[in-house]
């Protein structure tokens, strides 16, 4: 077979705007990740950093956290704080646009009240976009036996889709959540979900996501053996 350009074009075209990972996904198996649902992007108003879309989002983010909660799945929520002085934050960020205001957070970052996070809920301060970068959280989720990741909150294109590479990087399955992550410019939302749904993740709305959480059957003392091996 000769394979044309217009076949190529055509395959990676349906694979971004159509392609869906074949993976199941396993609430005993599986973390919820809120990712930097925190003041500065959703509290309206109070920072130049606001995400607007963050806010309009988040009770439909709200409802997933409780259907997580409901279906045994842990919660892991982080922060973009001050960690260590700025010591371990990577040196080309004061180089960006994005950095460029005179803004600082007048103390340490903190979940949108809002949001509901419980005590018994792990925070994870991370000093850049990816949740793994310099944080114990692949430690954590070893330790609770989790092969899988919801990747939720904001922003969609940076700390959402920077954590979704890292966990596939690392081996994880990771479940993308189209309508629960958001950006500050909405226009980039769906050409970073096009890339993570081809490449990285299998994306689903908050409503697919909790369907598949709950139509799920418990894991065999094989499977579970599999798992642990």
């Amino acid at each position: 077979m000769t394979y044309t350009e217009e076949w190529v074009t055509t395959r990676a075209r349906n694979a971004y705007e159509r392609g869906r990972a074949s993976f199941g996904v396993r609430p005993e198996r599986t973390a919820l990740l809120v990712i930097d649902m925190q003041d500065e992007f959703v509290r309206p108003g109070w920072s130049p950093y606001w995400v607007p879309a963050a806010t309009r989002m988040a009770p439909r983010l709200q409802q997933l956290v409780e259907e997580c909660r409901g279906a045994s799945v842990p919660v892991i929520w982080t922060i973009f704080d001050d960690t260590h002085l700025g010591l371990d934050r990577p040196h080309a960020l004061q180089f960006l646009p994005h950095a460029d205001t005179e803004w600082r957070r007048p103390g340490p970052a903190e979940v949108w009240a809002p949001m509901g996070r419980r005590l018994d809920e792990a925070v994870i301060r991370k000093p850049s976009y990816g949740a793994f970068y310099d944080t114990p959280l692949d430690t954590m989720l070893r330790n609770l036996g989790r092969d899988t990741v919801i990747v939720t909150g904001t922003l969609t294109n940076y700390c959402c889709g920077t954590t979704a590479r890292q966990a596939y990087e690392r081996g994880y399955k990771v479940v993308f959540g189209s309508d629960v992550t958001a950006t500050d410019d909405e226009s980039r939302h769906e050409p970073e979900l096009a890339v993570l749904r081809k490449g990285f993740a299998l994306v689903l709305t908050a409503e697919e996501i909790t369907n598949r959480l709950t139509a799920a059957t418990p894991a065999s003392r094989d499977e579970e053996r599999a798992y642990v091996a």
